[in-house]
């Protein structure tokens, strides 16, 4: 920004804006970054990043780091969003009936002030309002949708992110949206309508706040505690779908919630189900929005779950369980020959997708669904026991409503395993799931490394891995993804490459999105696409080689890890790594 109207001006709207801020840490953050740039000469590349537009809806609603500006998270963005979304389900409304909304929040920095401006804003408006009694799990916030019948609900999260973040899920229900879509995050156009009623150019005190009139939710212990609801919905849930077989629930279990909020619920579900040898992670039993044991909360990232593991040598546990800050996700580690190992999301799906095709009562109506970027094996399986199976977009808010779910995941340790209960992922009820698994296998002296064997034997090695490419601007995922259609590989891993589809292209089998998909002659398939929530570049790799017998399966294994280092090498190489 070079000219001094352009820069008068940029100064002038952080005025406007730190004058409107209700929040006094914003608001002084603000103006200190105003008073620095008294020097002409001073760079507005701070100021430019935070107003250099508005927050927008994503793969998971909006998500950026706290601040002060219309490109962070901070209570002026979020009483625009309510409002915003408030217009939205007035006018879908028409006069007819009085939106119900439930509100929930994790125990991030500001969740519980963010959540508690919503519920204002909506309850001004003249909404009937639920305000969850306390930071709860995504996932049942998600299920308080249906179970109380709303119309919108909203979760105040970050879900995985670095502590600095925050963010807001909205998910539909109720008279605005039917069908499989009931209880659904948002999606396309529904994303873009609420968009189009945010505001920026009213004044921010003209958005009318309540001061009191929604309605608390029971507490822990008390009558209709939604918690307490939840956690019997999925105890009902995972009960259907567990065979009559031997069971020992006393096998040693380890659990974190890596400082978020799911673990009393994650423990609550399993002592209820009979789990009775729990050992929880006392670093990290607790929420924290800092969360200070690990670098980052995601239990796919380097170290996260060192803790756990440690804990699980000590214990001589035979199953650790570990969820992301808001319970969404469930990440499962076994120790195997060589010691303990977490789990791909790929594998722990196909092991989720067999046994529940085993066990389904409605065989004949079951409906498995992946998304795109995940493993072709639940295909499969789904065509051995005579399934339907869709494929979908990346994202849960695609899953989820896929009609008639029986089943649904994501590589990303997403699990869907009772649609019923809760139409989004769910790190809860894929925890309780997968230790009744492993409590059957342990009554046999087996662990999950045997459904592991058998999946092999049966569908053919499915190997996965991923290149994901951490960029500092968002227009380097930009050039990234030119560079591939303009130059896209001949081979990948010694096979040539048989098929490229742009994703983005119009016509295709699903919606468009930005993404390229080779697939080569040998079964190798890879999918580049930017992420939806982070600024990276996501590479999914996948090789497949079928069990023939020509050597043991440990020997099959190497060669088809060995193809995988291939294909990553000719990833790399093609995106000039």
């Amino acid at each position: 920004m070079n000219s001094g109207n352009s820069r008068d001006a940029l100064l002038e709207r952080a005025r406007h804006w730190a004058a409107e801020d209700p929040d006094q840490q914003t608001q002084d953050e603000l103006t200190t970054l105003i008073e620095s740039l008294t020097d002409p000469e001073a760079s507005l590349d701070e100021l430019e990043d935070r107003f250099g537009g508005t927050l927008e809806f994503g793969t998971a609603g909006l998500r950026a780091a706290l601040g002060a500006g219309p490109m962070r998270m901070n209570r002026v963005v979020v009483r625009r969003t309510a409002a915003g979304l408030a217009e939205f389900l007035a006018t879908k409304a028409a006069g007819a009936y009085v939106p119900r909304v439930v509100v929930g929040y994790d125990a991030r920095h500001d969740s519980y002030e963010f959540a508690l401006e919503s519920a204002s804003v909506f309850t001004a408006r003249g909404f009937e309002v639920l305000l969850m009694p306390s930071a709860l799990p995504t996932p049942v916030l998600a299920f308080s949708v249906r179970h109380f019948d709303a119309d919108c609900g909203v979760m105040v999260t970050a879900s995985h992110n670095p502590p600095q973040d925050n963010g807001y899920k909205v998910y539909l229900g109720g008279r605005v949206v039917a069908d499989s879509g009931q209880g659904a995050q948002i999606v396309t156009p529904l994303d873009q309508e609420i968009a189009a009623a945010i505001d920026y150019s009213v004044p921010l005190s003209d958005i009318p706040l309540a001061q009191s009139g929604w309605t608390m939710l029971p507490e822990a212990g008390e009558d209709d505690d939604v918690a307490a609801a939840y956690e019997t919905a999925v105890a009902d849930a995972v009960a259907e779908l567990v065979t009559d077989e031997a069971t020992d629930k006393s096998l040693p279990i380890v659990l974190t919630p890596l400082h978020g909020v799911g673990g009393r619920t994650m423990e609550n579900v399993l002592r209820a189900a009979g789990f009775t040898n729990i050992h929880v992670v006392a670093e990290q039993a607790q929420p924290d929005p800092d969360f200070p044991t690990v670098s980052f909360p995601n239990p796919e990232e380097a170290g996260a779950i060192d803790m756990a593991l440690a804990l699980a040598e000590s214990v001589d546990a035979a199953l650790v369980i570990a969820n992301d800050p808001d319970a969404d996700r469930c990440a499962i580690a076994i120790n195997g020959v060589s010691g303990w190992r977490m789990l791909r999301g790929d594998e722990l799906g196909s092991i989720f997708g067999e046994y529940i095709a085993q066990t389904a009562s409605t065989k004949a109506q079951a409906v498995f669904a992946n998304s795109i970027v995940s493993s072709r094996r639940l295909a499969a399986i789904a065509a051995a026991h005579e399934f339907a199976h869709e494929e979908t977009l990346t994202g849960f808010k695609w899953i989820s409503r896929v009609p008639g779910l029986t089943f649904g995941y994501e590589e990303a340790l997403g699990y869907c395993v009772a649609p019923d209960v809760v139409r989004d992922k769910d790190g809860i009820s894929a925890g309780l799931l997968i230790a009744e698994i492993a409590a059957q296998r342990h009554a046999l002296g087996q662990t999950l490394q045997q459904d592991l064997d058998d999946l092999d034997l049966k569908y053919g090695l499915y190997s996965t891995d991923q290149l994901s490419v951490r960029v500092s601007s968002l227009d380097l995922l930009g050039a990234m993804m030119g560079r591939l259609r303009n130059n896209p590989p001949d081979s990948l891993g010694g096979s040539p490459v048989e098929s490229i589809v742009d994703l983005s292209a119009e016509g295709g089998a699903l919606p468009p999105t930005d993404g390229m998909k080779y697939s080569t002659a040998d079964g190798t398939r890879v999918i580049v696409r930017p992420s939806g929530t982070e600024p990276k570049l996501k590479c999914y790799l996948e090789v497949h080689l079928e069990a023939d017998g020509s050597g043991t399966l440990d020997e099959q294994r190497h060669t088809s890890l060995e193809r995988l280092s291939a294909v990553r090498e000719n990833v790399s190489e093609s995106l000039g790594l």
